[in-house]
């Protein structure tokens, strides 16, 4: 039966609260990093625990289920502060969980909370991995600048989506300030919308479709870990031949990170002629740091709509491609790789493009129409790639860092052609080099080829034609070994 302590008892109107708070950011809880310590004076509690947190109104505790005593309960004594609002959800709801965690010198120190078979209760999203999901959502997210507010309201959950109403409420309940403030308040908003019988259905419809996208997404904030310079350096130099400006700019960039645990003021803008390899250049940026990606082609965006989204006042409203990509990528932290930088002027709709990425380049919050909601940018680093210089704003240009490349000349592309291409096509095709040799006068022919056009993008696929059909002939005629001189490299690209 259960053990009731009266000489520690209070009276009804007053709350006691048993733990203190300590500021956490790791992303994996342990015994030496745990999520909340249960004091363990009167006795050593098993690796694997049930029972339920008890109701934070009337004491923060957990009360241990043993066999054959019934319930016993220990006081909280410490929390990691992402946890609070959860650990008062629980105790609020009494749901039953599971815990994991080792006797330390400071308690017994919890490092997991899973839920058990739920018993009849009403909160549904409890029974559906959403315990599981949350924690990781916690576990990534950074530790509030202050305290929670108390009006603040081995299982894995990577495939919980947050799409009812009622996973999106706990979820809001639980994130307490782990959420952003501007978007705690507009949650609690839509919420409020999307509950309410005073309002159209299909208003309903795009509070919860808005509140779904918004809660999916892990909103960091500005902190970035330190990059190792020499990883970094050895990404650009196998990703990128020469270009010692562009990686010289990109080390600047990532040692100001590493400084500074910031992005930069200014993105990176890359102009050069076609083919010179600009988008390989942000992707490998993008890879260096570690964060997602997207694009936005700015050739086939022509109505300043396709960025913010539209109105939720028509039946068929959507939000824009730039929320979309944050809800695509599961994290407010990404790169922005806008691609044709010059062709953001040629709007045909009723505005102008360019104008739209001003206020996604400022870094000071992005406003998509279908959400209306401010959308924190801080986490986004935009490397945008351009052909013409001339046809860019200057407002446009004022937001970047310029970096512009020149053409490679008829020696750099003999280098890239024999060091870089026909090597790397060789081996995608399965071919080695002793069976397709390529002779100095076969690259000359090739090089001969392109004396006039810009970049490098023709002769990769000119490698692509050479090293197939050196595989074909191999295959088809049984013969070791091709050799592609001047006159077999003519023959084949004519």
């Amino acid at each position: 039966m259960p053990v009731f302590d009266f000489t520690s008892t209070t009276p009804d109107n007053q709350s006691v609260c048993t733990y203190t708070t300590f500021q956490s950011s790791a992303s994996i809880a342990t015994a030496d990093a745990p999520i909340m310590v249960i004091d363990h004076s009167k006795r050593k509690w098993a690796h694997h625990a049930n029972g339920v947190f008890t109701n934070p109104v009337k004491r923060t505790s957990f009360e241990f289920e043993l066999d054959g005593e019934g319930m016993i309960s220990a006081d909280i004594l410490e929390i990691d502060i992402r946890f609070v609002a959860l650990l008062k959800w629980l105790g609020e709801n009494h749901i039953q969980v599971k815990l994991s965690g080792e006797n330390t010198d400071r308690g017994y120190a919890v490092y997991k909370i899973r839920e058990n078979a739920f018993n009849g209760g009403n909160k549904l999203s409890a029974s559906d991995g959403f315990l599981e999901f949350m924690m990781e959502r916690l576990l990534a997210s950074d530790a509030p600048t202050d305290d929670m507010e108390e009006d603040d309201p081995e299982a894995e959950g990577d495939d919980m989506k947050l799409t009812s109403l009622q996973s999106i409420t706990d979820f809001i309940t639980c994130a307490g300030r782990t959420l952003p403030d501007n978007i705690r308040l507009w949650a609690r908003r839509n919420l409020a919308v999307a509950n309410s019988h005073e309002v159209t259905v299909e208003e309903r419809r795009h509070a919860q479709r808005a509140l779904s996208m918004m809660m999916n997404i892990q909103w960091k904030n500005n902190y970035f870990e330190s990059i190792d310079p020499v990883e970094a350096r050895r990404i650009l130099d196998e990703e990128l031949y020469g270009m010692e400006s562009v990686k010289q700019r990109v080390m600047e960039t990532i040692i100001q990170i590493n400084r500074t645990h910031t992005l930069p003021a200014y993105g990176l803008l890359i102009i050069g002629p076609a083919g010179t390899g600009k988008s390989q250049i942000a992707y490998a940026v993008a890879k260096i740091l570690k964060l997602p990606w997207t694009t936005l082609d700015m050739s086939s965006i022509n109505d300043p709509e396709q960025l913010t989204g539209s109105s939720r006042i028509y039946a068929n409203a959507k939000p824009g491609i730039i929320m979309e990509a944050f809800a695509s990528a599961g994290t407010s932290n990404q790169v922005f790789i806008i691609n044709e930088l010059d062709k953001a002027n040629s709007g045909k709709g009723n505005g102008n493009p360019a104008d739209v990425l001003l206020t996604l380049l400022d870094n000071l919050g992005f406003t998509d129409n279908y959400m209306e909601c401010m959308i924190p940018t801080s986490g986004v680093y935009p490397i945008a790639t351009a052909n013409e210089k001339s046809m860019i704003s200057a407002p446009l240009m004022s937001r970047f860092a310029v970096i512009e490349i020149p053409d490679y000349s008829p020696e750099e592309k003999a280098i890239i052609f024999e060091k870089y291409a026909f090597p790397k096509v060789l081996k995608r095709i399965g071919l080695s080099p002793e069976e397709c040799v390529l002779t100095k006068d076969g690259i000359d022919a090739v090089i001969e080829k392109h004396r006039n056009l810009s970049g490098i993008r023709d002769l990769e696929q000119d490698a692509e034609h050479l090293v197939a059909n050196a595989l074909y002939t191999i295959e088809t005629e049984k013969i070791e070994k091709v050799i592609l001189d001047r006159a077999r490299v003519l023959k084949i690209l004519h």
